[in-house]
């Protein structure tokens, strides 16, 4: 598994936004989701945040509040 689609990473975050309804927006973590420094946007690579639209976008599941 590559940096960008490891837990915590671009494409994990932004499959996690889209699944849980939250708006777009790229972050990611440098280590563990949470339990580490969080990257933002403002300080990501294009493929960063091209990783984390990937998700975002690709995601199909959500979850069900009920």
């Amino acid at each position: 598994m590559d940096q960008y689609n490891r837990h915590g990473g671009p494409f994990d975050r932004g499959s996690a936004d889209a699944y849980y309804g939250r708006a777009y927006n790229p972050h990611y973590f440098k280590g563990s989701s949470y339990q580490s420094d969080e990257v933002k946007e403002k300080d990501m690579t294009p493929s960063e945040i091209q990783a984390y639209q990937a998700g975002y976008y690709s995601e199909t599941d959500r979850k069900n509040w009920n």
